[in-house]
């Protein structure tokens, strides 16, 4: 069993409540735009951390993380991405992957909107955790954590915190 926090869309902030909500996780998966490697460094030593970098992540971040970012967690075949689109509009560079050889979970921010969609087509849940930092026109910063086990995810919890300008 692993407990998982995921983010995505930092934007070079991160609100210290999130350090709660993610204490009692193995994990932190990040979907992008990350926005420094400050960020990134303090997640690191807060707990194991796996992440892909996002369309405002400049050179010193992509050299550290990849755009895709694809793992067994569990048993469980997991694909993270930052602009990777939603069920039955996928993005072009994703599309044959994902219809060829779907993941079990396709992880995915961009959007500053959490989403979670099961997609019946090819069978597999898609989350978006929406936006955890303060950067955007979203109006509540978002994050998720979630159990994977068995290959099966549950317990999926959403922090949701108003978004100061």
């Amino acid at each position: 069993m692993k407990r998982i926090g995921l983010l995505s869309d930092t934007h070079g902030y991160i609100n210290p409540k999130l350090f709660a909500f993610f204490d009692k996780v193995d994990e932190i998966w990040h979907a992008g735009d990350i926005g420094s490697l400050d960020i990134a460094d303090r997640f690191s030593l807060f707990k194991s951390f796996k992440a892909v970098y996002g369309n405002i992540d400049g050179q010193d971040i992509r050299v550290e993380y990849p755009q895709h970012n694809r793992f067994l967690c569990e048993g469980l075949d997991v694909w993270i991405t930052h602009i990777g689109g939603y069920p039955g509009r996928y993005e072009r560079y994703v599309k044959p992957e994902i219809y060829q050889n779907p993941p079990g979970l396709f992880i995915s921010g961009h959007s500053h909107i959490l989403k979670i969609i099961y997609d019946k087509k090819l069978d597999f849940l898609h989350i978006n955790p929406g936006a955890a930092g303060i950067n955007g026109f979203h109006k509540v910063c978002t994050s998720i954590r979630f159990v994977v086990e068995d290959k099966e995810i549950r317990d999926l919890e959403i922090w949701e915190f108003p978004r100061k300008k």
